[in-house]
């Protein structure tokens, strides 16, 4: 390939050099630059890869990006060497890697979706939905990438547009029909998804969340780049419950619809779900309700509460402009795994034990209030919060879990950097004001197995904050742990010993 056939859509300005070079890759760390790549720098908080010109050249790159004035480097920078300016490296990198693999992303139909909360669980119930369709589908997000049996962790919710485009055509080449990524306020703020227009936007719900110095710098710098993804796909679907809607949909380019979990007689979207029922049974624990408006059918979810009900409705909605047979629908969604997101692990006469990600003030108190609808003998809560990290977070996480649970048990998370005794004692200061009932194990393993141990008839365990991490980070070394793994080896040794 020659580089000029790879620059559609980019504004540049052509310093030296020729566009008619031949390039065969693009990359952006310098120690892995060489012959054939088109080098793109980018300043970064921590590294400026501008400084590193002399070595990728040396390496063997003929074209190099930059997105500032750098003539001292320039000067060094040999004549046969084509330089192009552009105003931001991170757009260009998203432009020339969706280029380079020749544009995937537009050879399947696309599905973004984004929000604070339910993108993981939401994304995990359109795959299921498409593949009970006999679709084969691609997915990117907080899980990793899924191609097929294939799974492949990811740095990032949304990963660097490079590794988009490359996956984007991994897919293609697996074979698959549809794509569906979580797409993230900071990967649309970092120009990750520059470039990419999905077929379908969805937008779940929004809440401070990823404020802070390296994220975002307010509330309202969140809910802009979020409803971004509301100019980047044709067809949108939005929570019309959601407080900031009109907010969401502000600067919608798209074809907009909405859904949302509906109260009372009058319709108020396009997709409700109505006649909520929770069902606790010795082998399911899940919801049922009905879905009305432009959609009519049945439900049976099998993973419980209310959020889910948002978000399998969301699923059902989207799908439905795909025109998705009903049957297959409602299966997928009553026999649906996801790990880590309110996963029932184990569910017996003795007790249920499930598993979920929630690791924030707002995802908890949802999580143990919709708990509480399913009337159990007691609610019990094993939680700790990650080290090095907001201490706010502790102090609210305490102070929801004695007051919503019966019991909590207070352990370990990724202490990182930080004592487990010390994070606990954060927590311990909040939690002793509600007057809650706690004990303190800081082994992660021996909290588990304590909460099972001594499960009373009828109990509900929930085991939070790491979800699907298949890792405990103590002292900055990850060392293999699942939860899920802990709960059924508890559970079988107490069968062997029965």
């Amino acid at each position: 390939m020659v580089l000029s056939d790879w620059l559609e859509g980019l504004d540049y300005e052509l310093l030296q050099g020729s566009l008619e070079v031949q390039v065969s890759d693009v990359s952006y760390d310098s120690r892995k630059a060489k012959e054939g790549d088109v080098f793109v720098c980018m300043t970064g908080t921590r590294v400026d890869s501008h400084l590193f010109i002399p070595q990728v050249e040396e390496a063997g790159v003929r074209v190099i990006v930059i997105e500032r004035p750098l003539e001292e480097l320039l000067k060094a920078v040999s004549p046969q060497v084509t330089v192009l300016r552009v105003k931001d490296g991170r757009r260009a990198l998203a432009l020339l890697s969706a280029a380079r693999f020749g544009y995937p992303a537009r050879k399947m139909i696309t599905v973004g979706v984004t929000g604070t909360k339910g993108k993981t669980t939401t994304t995990h119930m359109i795959k299921a939905i498409l593949e009970a369709a006999g679709k084969k589908v691609g997915m990117i997000g907080t899980n990793g990438t899924v191609i097929g049996d294939r799974v492949t962790p990811n740095l990032n919710t949304t990963p660097e547009s490079y590794q988009l485009h490359q996956a984007f055509a991994d897919m293609v080449e697996a074979g698959c029909e549809y794509m569906i990524m979580e797409v993230s306020s900071q990967g649309i703020k970092m120009h990750r998804t520059d470039g990419l227009f999905f077929d379908y936007g969805l937008f779940t719900n929004i809440s401070p969340d990823h404020i802070g110095p390296d994220e975002h710098a307010d509330f309202g710098e969140y809910l802009y780049y979020k409803s971004r993804l509301m100019t980047m796909c044709k067809v949108g679907l939005v929570n019309r419950g959601d407080e900031h809607y009109e907010g969401i949909i502000k600067d919608a380019s798209c074809r907009l619809y909405t859904y949302c979990v509906a109260e009372g007689d009058g319709a108020s979207a396009d997709f409700e779900a109505r006649n909520i029922r929770y069902v606790a049974e010795e082998n399911f624990v899940g919801t049922e309700f009905d879905v009305t408006g432009w959609l009519s059918m049945d439900v049976r979810l099998g993973i419980p509460g209310l959020f889910n009900v948002d978000n399998a409705l969301a699923a059902m909605s989207l799908c439905s402009f795909m025109g998705l047979d009903k049957q297959r629908m409602s299966h997928a969604l009553e026999h649906i795994r996801i790990n880590g997101r309110m996963e029932i692990v184990h569910t017996s006469k003795r007790c249920t034990v499930l598993v979920d990600y929630a690791h924030n003030a707002v995802s908890m108190e949802s999580l143990l209030g919709t708990l509480r609808n399913y009337h159990p003998k007691r609610l019990v809560c094993v939680f700790g919060c990650g080290g090095n990290r907001s201490k706010d977070r502790r102090y609210s996480m305490g102070e929801i879990g004695g007051r919503m649970a019966d019991l909590c048990i207070l352990t370990a998370d990724n202490s990182r950097y930080e004592k487990p005794e010390d994070i606990i004692a954060d927590i311990r200061s909040s939690i002793e004001k509600t007057g809650g009932d706690f004990v303190e194990i800081p082994d992660r393993r021996q909290a588990i197995e304590y909460s099972i141990e001594n499960a009373r008839p009828g109990d509900m365990i929930a085991i939070i904050g790491k979800g699907h991490e298949d890792y405990q980070e103590i002292c900055g070394v990850r060392h293999h742990f699942l939860d899920r793994e802990v709960i059924e080896e508890t559970v079988k040794k107490l069968g062997e010993r029965a």
